[in-house]
């Protein structure tokens, strides 16, 4: 009779957490994700018997399927612990399917932390599958199905091989469109500014600067006269203080971290891709390796769009705040965020699932993603409980000739919850504000100049993963786990490229969306695309047929793919050339971008009288400190490994023209800012995360030389030997305790055999 009870999770990392949690009662297995689904070779889904997919044991699979299938009959009792989201719930569904599992020993359960307390409540308390999930999942699948394996063809035949299109990415690639037809349409408009420079009559008793308002109302200065006629009629008159508003300002901390939410903050702060995030948040949830404790589940679910938090995780932050940083830093009520309308509310928001292990405190146990992210987590979890901060903010309003000139400075009163956190900006932040001299209304002030500039108002910003995807919630298109495969597929497809942090759209991307735009309006659009996703929420909660609606779909688009290869009968749409300002050396004509094995790069649209090509050209902040040239990114191509690798050179780097060749390269990234001394152009070693900008000028006394600079360094030849010395003796060591432990085993087994 079987004696242990079978747990199915989805990877090794969480069945070694969970194997642990359990105990020898408990036999947990891996089903290395789906193991089962539609077919690659065919569309699957039989549109006429009402939609029915036609599901296959994964390729590959086979091993995993046939250790699952003989582990399941030899247990009592079956727990399918796969994620606890929609995707989850189907896996769990299609290995009960797929292993024959009989209903009496079935028994679902889910983990929103992988933490002893909360898996063996679970495992104490199982359910059954939720079909309606099940359904959900099924009708996203089948639609996306039907939606590329019909439509990309016709991509493919009119436009280029290897398109698709699907209802979110088409939607996101839509959005980085319209931005750049919003900036190529921009119209900049000329406005200007006027900064006096003011200081009390006493010497040395304070200066400051104050900027001009207009009069009772905010004026702005759109044309050089009429800034030139404030300032004369203001040279000649007294500054005087008119009004000093002093005042307390509160900031409340932002709500903990959503899967959107917290893909945005690791691209602001981390440089993380959502891809990335994502990947390296899986890791702590499943569970790390912490010294002394074993391994340990580090965060909650990390597909969630809710704001919810327990009570057990509020008391525990209660506590943490109150003994770490003071009464003070605890706010009078507990803080709850409200969950904005739409959302699921099935999980929690992503926390640390114990606020007492310290990021700091666990570090040498994480890798160095493992720690940023969880560090990033933790703080934004503990931050959302803490106190306001506040902020001692000074008003100045300067009189002169019936004009008012402003002077604002604020300054931390009570850091609060900033002591821990503070959010990230899409924007560019402000000048730093300088203190302001105590001063009096009614005080007379000297003016010692007033400087007026010119500035053109800016076109809006290109997205950035961070602001796209914010883009995206906020037009309720996609859900949490369709944010980073959305932009890892349109960037891919090559439709949008990534410049920097920016995303930009290409001829191709813009072809194929007003393709859509055209053929295939409701794929395309922004309210239809929400609406679709609202209706299969409604198949999770069990208020919709997941058949009906997929009819109702299907109707208007197979009529519209009908139309489409009817106007399109013979036609083949070009994708225009996308040009660049380099010139070719040997034809002179301007090269275009092309892609090709190892990625885009810049070719002679002469093909093939002139075949010239060359690396593509990014251009990057900053100058040549050698001839004054652009810096710009390339890449080579090893010729020992044959791996692809990025530099940072002078334009001019090996040009045919002697007269302006330069010999400028490194591996360092230029970066915006100039060096304070030298006012030359700074730079920060590669890699993910923050990195700290240094000066490479060795007449400069800013000068950071080449071994304080972090990262990788190439190690002297002696250092090298040694390294090599050490790592065969750490290799003899390992294979003598392996040669030791299996003599060991041996005389075990012969004994044994003996007995």
């Amino acid at each position: 009779m079987a004696k242990t009870n079978l747990v199915i999770v989805e990877s090794p990392s969480k069945a070694k957490t969970i194997g642990k949690y359990l105990g020898p009662d408990y036999q947990v297995e891996a089903s290395m994700g789906h193991v089962r689904d539609l077919p690659k070779s065919k569309l699957g889904v039989n549109i006429e018997e009402d939609f029915r997919p036609d599901y296959q044991p994964i390729k590959g699979k086979e091993d995993t399927i046939s250790r699952l299938k003989k582990a399941a009959k030899a247990s009592k009792n079956v727990y399918l612990a796969t994620d606890p989201d929609r995707e989850g719930e189907a896996i769990s569904w299609h290995l009960k399917e797929l292993l024959d599992i009989p209903d009496s020993k079935t028994y679902r359960v889910t983990f929103n932390e992988i933490t002893p307390r909360v898996v063996t409540e679970s495992i104490a308390a199982p359910r059954p599958i939720d079909k309606n999930l099940v359904d959900a999942q099924q009708a996203r699948r089948i639609l996306d199905r039907i939606v590329g394996y019909q439509l990309s063809p016709l991509l493919w035949k009119k436009i280029r091989r290897g398109l698709s299109a699907g209802r979110v990415q088409s939607v996101a690639t839509r959005l980085v469109v319209e931005r750049e037809d919003e900036i190529r349409a921009f119209q900049s408009q000329e406005y200007w500014t006027i900064e006096a420079d003011l200081a009390r009559i006493a010497p040395n008793m304070g200066a400051f600067k104050a900027q001009f308002h207009g009069r009772e109302k905010k004026k702005e200065l759109k044309t050089q006269a009429e800034t030139d006629a404030v300032i004369a009629a203001v040279q000649n008159n007294p500054f005087t203080v008119k009004n000093i508003k002093r005042q307390d300002k509160s900031r409340q901390p932002a709500p903990p971290f959503t899967t959107s939410t917290l893909q945005q903050e690791a691209s602001r702060k981390l440089n993380m891709t959502p891809a990335r995030t994502m990947s390296v948040a899986q890791q702590l949830y499943e569970g790390v390796d912490i010294t002394g404790q074993g391994t340990v589940g580090l965060i909650t679910y990390m597909r969630t769009d809710s704001l919810r938090l327990s009570d057990d995780a509020l008391a525990q932050a209660k506590d943490f705040i109150r003994s770490r940083y003071g009464e003070r830093y605890y706010p009078e009520k507990t803080r709850r965020f409200k969950t904005k309308s739409g959302a699921q509310d099935a999980h929690e928001a992503i926390r640390p699932s114990d606020v007492t292990l310290v990021p700091d405190e666990i570090r040498k146990d994480l890798t160095g993603e493992q720690y940023r992210l969880y560090k990033l987590i933790w703080s934004r979890f503990l931050a959302c409980q803490m106190a306001n901060a506040v902020y001692d903010s000074v008003s100045i309003d300067v009189e002169s000739a019936g004009y008012l000139f402003r002077a604002n400075h604020s300054s931390v009163k009570f850091s609060g919850f900033t002591a821990v956190y503070e959010e990230g900006k899409d924007e560019e932040d402000e000048a730093p504000q300088s203190p302001l001299p105590d001063l009096k209304e009614g005080e007379s002030l000297n003016c010692t100049g007033v400087e007026k500039a010119q500035h053109f108002t800016q076109p809006p910003a290109r997205y950035t993963e961070a602001t796209l995807i914010r883009a995206l919630e906020e037009k309720g298109i996609g859900r949490p786990s369709t944010y980073a495969p959305t932009i890892s597929t349109i960037l891919n497809r090559e439709y949008v490229v990534k410049e920097g942090k920016h995303l930009r759209t290409t001829p191709l991307g813009e072809v194929v969306t007003g393709l859509m735009l055209d053929k295939f309006r409701d794929i395309a659009d922004y309210a239809f695309t929400a609406q679709m996703e609202d209706k299969l929420d409604m198949v999770e909660e069990g208020n919709a047929n997941w058949k009906q609606i997929l009819s109702e779909f299907y109707g208007g688009f197979a009529a519209e793919l009908k139309q489409a290869e009817q106007d399109l009968e013979g036609e083949h749409i070009k994708v225009p050339d996308e040009v660049s300002e380099e010139i070719c050396p040997q034809c002179q004509r301007n090269l275009v971008v092309k892609s090709g094995r190892f990625g885009r790069f810049l070719a002679c649209p002469g093909y093939p009288e002139c075949s010239f090509t060359m690396p593509l050209v990014i251009e990057m902040p900053g100058k040549c400190h050698k001839c004054g040239g652009r810096l710009v990114k390339r890449t080579g191509l090893s010729k020992k490994t044959g791996k692809q690798y990025t530099y940072y050179c002078c334009e001019h780097l090996n040009s045919k023209d002697e007269a302006h060749r330069c010999d400028f390269a490194t591996f360092d990234v230029p970066v915006k800012d100039n060096c304070p001394q030298c006012g030359r152009t700074m730079f920060k070693k590669s890699g993910r995360g923050a990195k700290k900008p240094f000066c490479i000028h060795e007449d400069c006394s800013n000068f950071t030389p080449e071994e304080k600079r972090g990262g990788w360094k190439k190690p002297a030849e002696g250092e090298k030997a040694e390294k090599e010395t050490v790592k065969k003796t750490a290799a003899k060591k390992t294979t003598a305790k392996k040669t030791a432990a299996k003599k060991t085993t041996t005389k075990k087994t012969a004994k044994k055999a003996e007995g």
